[in-house]
């Protein structure tokens, strides 16, 4: 399945909100916190940039406006276009000022996030993690663990992002792995049923993306991608399983 990414910074956005629909207006007008504003415009302006590059229709306000982004009963982003449900489907992430969209067909399951590698302590990892996942961070460097800790978190967030329940759900029901310290796919036939690893270098000038596997229950496996550039962890899992992530390219309407 062909999964596409778009990535935007907040000096992105437009100076003017004619892109938003009557309803996503409204919506806004009920953010009373600027941060909480910003995040929320800087991931409706990425969303339905990525849907209208997907769906190859123009970019300029008055396109942008008939795409809406409401949310399922469950909470998941779904796109409407002119108030008519998309054949698309898509997750959002957004962390310190970036926002990144996938997007892929409608019979698709998506889920991606975006994650800070920073310091997390013990607690975190025994609230959040297995016992299988805590032993992978214990086996990592002290200068990998950060990385890896970022990793698995990430992995997980997508993963229940794909499931459509978010953190409502125990992120101890979704296991991501195995990793050695430095992320890699240790490839244990034992572990689900993937068969994909090493790394993949991508054309766009980011560091490759590299395979990743997200088992929830027994049976049910994601299968996806993840990326570490500038200090920041990408992961994008799919079902079916995703090809190599493509990168979305802005036409000239969205300078």
């Amino acid at each position: 399945m062909e999964v596409y990414w778009l990535e935007q910074a907040e000096l992105d956005l437009p100076s003017e909100d004619d892109w938003l629909s009557p309803g996503e207006m409204a919506r806004l007008d009920t953010l009373r916190f600027a941060k909480r504003r910003n995040d929320w415009l800087l991931g409706r302006w990425t969303a339905k940039s990525a849907v209208a590059l997907f769906l190859k229709v123009p970019g300029d306000p008055q396109v942008l406006a008939s795409i809406e982004i409401r949310p399922a009963p469950s909470g998941a982003p779904e796109v409407f276009f002119q108030n008519k449900p998309a054949a698309t489907a898509i997750s959002l992430s957004h962390r310190a000022g970036i926002a990144a969209c996938a997007v892929t067909c409608s019979s698709g399951v998506l889920g991606c996030d975006l994650e800070i590698i920073e310091p997390r302590s013990d607690a975190f990892l025994a609230d959040y993690f297995t016992t299988a996942e805590q032993s992978f961070v214990a086996g990592a460097s002290v200068e990998d663990r950060s990385r890896l800790v970022a990793l698995l978190w990430s992995a997980k967030e997508s993963a229940l992002k794909a499931l459509r329940s978010g953190l409502r759900l125990d992120t101890r029901s979704v296991m991501v792995g195995p990793f050695d310290a430095l992320g890699s796919h240790r490839g244990d036939a034992t572990w689900c049923t993937g068969d994909r690893v090493g790394m993949v270098r991508s054309s766009n000038g980011f560091d490759g993306w590299r395979p990743l596997q997200v088992c929830y229950g027994k049976s049910q496996v994601f299968d996806g991608w993840w990326q570490n550039t500038h200090g920041l962890i990408r992961t994008i899992v799919a079902l079916p399983p995703p090809e190599l992530p493509i990168l979305l390219a802005r036409a000239p309407c969205f300078s």
